[in-house]
């Protein structure tokens, strides 16, 4: 029974290591396209999965116990710009602030 649980264990910690690092990516790659060419919708719906990556990278502070002496304020920084991203996406999303800024930029008006 305690391999059992050894396994489970590391099978949720190799789980949420993988979702953190594919987390990082999305923000990389996903936060521009919905900012400049996503709808309303997708923004929100964006927001909503920054919010869900900002609740999953919290694992790195809730899981490390004795060793969150080790995370420095990097680590900080990039868990909140998750947070930040949320908060972001939901203010343009309700306003369409980003289509705005897009129409001015594309009608060459600086």
């Amino acid at each position: 029974m305690a391999g059992r649980i050894w396994v489970s264990a590391f099978t949720w910690y190799t789980v949420l290591t993988i979702a953190s690092a594919a987390t990082t990516i999305l923000f990389i790659v996903g936060s521009p396209l919905a900012v400049w060419w996503g709808s309303r919708s997708v923004r929100r719906s964006c927001a909503w999965v920054a919010i869900t990556a900002f609740v999953v990278n919290a694992h790195w502070y809730v899981l490390a116990g004795s060793d969150r002496k080790a995370l420095s304020v990097g680590y900080f920084l990039w868990w909140f710009s998750f947070g930040l991203l949320a908060v972001g996406l939901f203010g343009i999303s309700s306003d369409g602030t980003a289509g705005q800024c897009r129409q001015v930029t594309q009608s060459g008006v600086s």
